[in-house]
């Protein structure tokens, strides 16, 4: 549908723009400008809006343990874009410092106190030349393990870049810096620090709850009260700016997009992926801003007439923005969000059905109706004018055409399709689900048993039985079915064959007293792991820790994939753990076994072996076997 025209008088000055000019210097811009806090700082004079707030569970303590007037000083860590200096700045304003000292050029920044005490800031330890640096840690340590009480130092610092300052530091005075051991098993999370040294780690925030944060402070900001009475949304015109804040805020199809977008951030740090908050800032701006025909591919309110009167309107669909399609690949793969989104292959991926549904859909009497709830029912971002008119084109098309790659064009719009589909699937579609959209198929129960074991809620028997059925596998490389016993077993030796017949022990599948598996939270990593003990007494138990792609390989083989197929760093992982099971089994028989049980055991010159077999149903079962040694 032909957008209706538009005057420049009509949007030359749009109420929001000013907040909209200030939103895209979050976004993931080619000059990055967002990197750096002074430079958001600058953009919100300039703009004169109010800024986005988010809410700090960090700032508040620290600001609660610089107003107590205990001595000792405060460590503000973290990775490149976790906040480091904002919060050092915040807690400068909060001592009673002024935005202009702390915006000039002096690297070291001394606020004298209103009860006499003097606190020296450094919002980057990196800037700071060694004699500077030298100053610095000497305060540090003199107020952590001295006799300091008048001064204290505030510094904000990487990991790596204050552990190697301490381990230059004592090198040159001949000696082991006494903060770098502590505060390095303090970022390991396994160590305790000195009483008057306080840490604060930006890079320990749970990720879903500071996405949360940012896209309430985003798209719940009072600026966007100023686009009600916006002209590019008079009669019946359409927004894709205010369109996309308006889902990203609520619910299409009963579907909250948010929180999809939070299971991708979720699986995405359990997989690995850190993603500061600067990197969600970025994802959020560009979920809204992005449209890859605007200037720097992030919308502004001047550029919104143009594209509707381009009937481009659905280039800037935020399902698309969420993945960074809008951008060039090399500056979307720059960002770490975008990067760890990518694995889960969004758009790529999909099932027979929904391709069948999105191609077929229009014109199959027996998917019209399915077609139109889920394809139909959205006009803007679903069912436009351009994707039926290149659905249309494709199906009419010759076969030829489209093996020489003639209907890109629908192609395209199948990928944005796939990518809406994840966002806006019922979780309880009957034909459908969203993560069959993806790579990561078994995420979802991944995140459930997540969720479950951090409220300690029951663990799901249909996902135990599952992660069962493929370490089985794994472990024999044979089809088993069983789910309520754990065959450990080898080919005879401590080889990582993959075909083992020979079992050493049989575990049951639940924890039974002390024996067998539990499935448990990994409190250092926040992942479930799989905890299997093998004897009553202390050292023969062993974990294998559950990383979503580890859990996708355990679900997939016991489905029926074949462990080498889908990943082999999975596999070599696992049979690394059952070579650790195997030698456990050994160490036991060894720590049980006694003469009397040896003369029992078997008459001599015979050895009795345990061999796995099959039964019809695939369950497998052990059958001993005495071998005559002459």
């Amino acid at each position: 549908m032909e957008a209706p025209s538009i005057s420049n008088q009509e949007f030359a000055s749009p109420p929001a723009a000013s907040w909209i000019r200030f939103l895209r210097s979050y976004g993931p811009t080619p000059n990055n400008l967002n990197l750096f806090d002074e430079y958001v700082t600058g953009a919100l004079s300039r703009a004169n809006v109010q800024p986005i707030v988010l809410g700090s569970p960090h700032l508040e303590v620290m600001k609660q343990r610089a107003s107590s007037g205990a001595p000792g000083s405060i460590l503000i860590a973290g990775t490149a874009g976790d906040g480091k200096t904002y919060h050092c700045r915040s807690l400068w304003m909060f001592l009673g410092g002024t935005a202009k000292a702390w915006s000039s050029p002096e690297l070291l920044k001394t606020l004298e106190l209103a009860d006499g005490r003097r606190a020296l800031f450094v919002k980057d330890l990196s800037e700071l030349n060694d004699e500077q640096s030298d100053a610095v840690l000497d305060l540090l340590e003199r107020s952590t393990l001295g006799d300091e009480t008048r001064s204290f130092a505030v510094i904000a610092a990487n990991h790596g870049q204050i552990l190697e300052r301490l381990r230059d530091l004592g090198i040159r005075q001949n000696r082991t810096h006494p903060l770098r051991t502590p505060i390095q098993e303090a970022f390991l999370v396994s160590g305790h620090l000195p009483e008057r040294l306080a840490l604060y780690d930006l890079s320990r925030t749970v990720h879903r709850q500071s996405l949360e944060e940012v896209i309430s402070a985003v798209a719940g900001h009072p600026e966007w009260e100023h686009c009600k009475r916006c002209a590019l949304q008079a009669e019946e015109r359409i927004c894709p700016i205010f369109e996309n804040r308006n889902r990203l805020m609520g619910s299409v199809n009963g579907v909250r997009f948010a929180d999809r977008l939070g299971d991708l951030v979720e699986a995405s740090r359990l997989n690995g992926w850190h993603l500061p908050v600067r990197d969600l800032l970025a994802l959020v701006s560009n979920i809204v801003l992005g449209h890859p025909d605007a200037k720097e591919d992030l919308m502004s309110c001047s550029e919104v007439g143009r594209i509707q009167a381009a009937g481009t309107v659905e280039k800037g669909s935020l399902y698309d923005n969420a993945f960074g399609v809008n951008l060039p690949r090399r500056r979307a793969m720059d960002r770490p969000v975008f990067k760890a989104f990518s694995t889960f292959g969004i758009g790529e991926e999909t099932s027979n059905g929904s391709d069948g549904l999105l191609v077929y859909g229009a014109d199959d009497a027996k998917l019209s109706a399915t077609f139109e709830r889920l394809v139909g029912a959205d006009p803007i971002y679903g069912a436009t004018t351009a994707y039926l008119s290149a659905q249309q084109h494709y199906l009419e098309g010759d076969e030829s055409a489209r093996i020489d790659g003639g209907h890109e064009d629908f192609l395209s719009h199948l990928a944005a399709q796939r990518r809406r589909f994840f966002f806006t699937l019922l979780d309880d579609e009957p034909d459908f689900h969203h993560w069959g959209m993806t790579a990561f198929r078994f995420a979802g129960d991944y995140l459930q048993l997540s969720e479950a074991l951090l409220k300690r809620k029951p663990v799901s028997e249909s996902i135990r039985a599952r992660l069962v059925r493929g370490l089985n596998r794994v472990m024999t490389g044979l089809l088993l079915e069983n789910s309520d016993r754990i065959f450990v077993a080898s080919s005879g030796g401590f080889t990582q064959s993959r075909i083992s017949v020979l079992c050493d022990t049989q575990i049951p599948a639940r924890r039974q007293g002390r024996l067998g598996m539990a499935v448990k939270l990994d409190t250092q990593t926040d992942r479930p792991c799989l905890d299997i003990v093998l004897g009553n007494e202390p050292g023969f138990a062993a974990q294998f820790t559950l990383s979503p792609v580890r859990f996708e390989f355990l679900c997939r083989v016991a489905e029926g994939a074949l462990p080498g197929s889908f990943s082999n760093e999975c596999l070599e992982d696992l049979l690394a753990f059952k070579a650790k099971l195997l030698r456990k089994a050994e160490r036991l028989r060894s720590h049980l076994a006694t003469d009397d049980d040896e003369e029992c055991s078997a008459e001599e010159g015979a050895l009795i072996l345990n061999f796995i077999e099959i039964e019809k149903d695939g369950h497998g079962f052990t059958r001993p076997s005495t071998i005559r040694i002459a």
